[in-house]
């Protein structure tokens, strides 16, 4: 029995719940080489910011035991840039696009939203508030209710479904996930890194360039699930992307089963570039063995 893997995220309708996460797929059709871009639900593109950003100093990167830090910077080539060069080949690949986008201001935020307006191939925009606020003595968007909601807000401008990618890195993740629903947010996407640092005790110094980093991959899917688990609980309404240390097909199902609608793969690229679809092959198959039907009936079904 085949299964119907159609997912909704809000408005956004996809042919299945497998995307590439922000960060981990490149500007483009970078992984176009490795599976076919039109069999995911959709591509999440690396967050764009209105201007060229040049990013973090190198080092950038550490592999830990069960994951990856990362201090990249949002390093981008600014959104009129990647609309020139990057996204037409992607979209000739026939992939459903998600745009990421990322600020230092609410303004710069509004800014690289207005520049999405009205382009034709671009389903959603992803709201990276993990950014620092340089207007609140460098505090991340995503620590603040207030300040999640003033740039959720403020990428309506885009004409776009918004997903609000949130930061697990804060006291109640449901008061945050709250204030972007009320603002607006078609959906929320949970969650991004969580805060790092390796040192070198050798050198006596961190591993990265930029001292601390993100911390990714299969160590952190436990945090993502209990997010989705939890905003799932706190907002049963609202539409969930689940993101964190998904590698499996199985991976897959536990998010979905704590409320996530559709998931993001995304350090296991690193390391297999196929592995978005290898995930979305293994969740078809373990569907069927299960003989699942839709995938909506997995969607929070840990929540009885």
């Amino acid at each position: 029995m085949a299964t119907d893997l159609t997912a909704r995220v809000g408005s956004v309708t996809l042919p299945n719940p497998v995307m590439t996460a922000s960060g981990t797929a490149g500007h483009g059709a970078e992984l176009a080489d490795y599976f076919d871009l039109a069999s995911l639900g959709a591509v999440v593109v690396k967050s764009l910011s209105a201007e060229p950003w040049a990013g973090n100093p190198a080092p950038r990167v550490h592999e830990t035991p069960r994951g990856m830090l990362n201090s990249v910077g949002l390093q981008n080539p600014g959104v009129e840039a990647w609309l020139e060069h990057e996204l037409p080949a992607l979209l000739s690949t026939g992939a459903r696009v998600v745009a990421s986008i990322w600020g230092f201001t609410v303004d710069a935020y509004e800014k690289a939203a207005t520049m999405l307006r009205g382009v034709d191939g671009i389903v959603a925009v992803e709201v990276n508030v993990s950014c620092p606020n340089v207007e609140d003595r460098r505090r991340m968007f995503a620590h603040s209710p207030s300040a999640t909601a003033e740039v959720v807000a403020s990428a309506a401008a885009s004409d776009l479904p918004r997903w609000a990618k949130l930061s697990p890195n804060v006291t109640d993740l449901t008061e945050i996930a709250a204030a972007a629903a009320e603002a607006g947010a078609d959906a929320l996407t949970l969650i991004n890194t969580v805060m790092g640092l390796a040192i070198d005790p050798s050198t006596r110094r961190p591993r990265l360039g930029a001292g601390g980093g993100g911390l990714s991959g299969a160590a952190i899917r436990p945090v993502a699930v209990r997010a989705v688990y939890e905003c799932r609980a706190a907002l049963p309404s609202t539409p969930i992307v689940g993101v964190g240390g998904i590698s499996r097909g199985e991976d897959a199902v536990e998010m979905i089963m704590a409320g996530a609608d559709a998931v993001e793969v995304g350090t296991a690229t690193f390391a297999d570039p196929k592995a978005p679809a290898r995930v979305l092959r293994e969740l078809e198959k373990w569907c069927r063995r299960q003989g699942v039907r839709t995938i909506s009936e997995l969607r929070g079904a840990a929540h009885g």
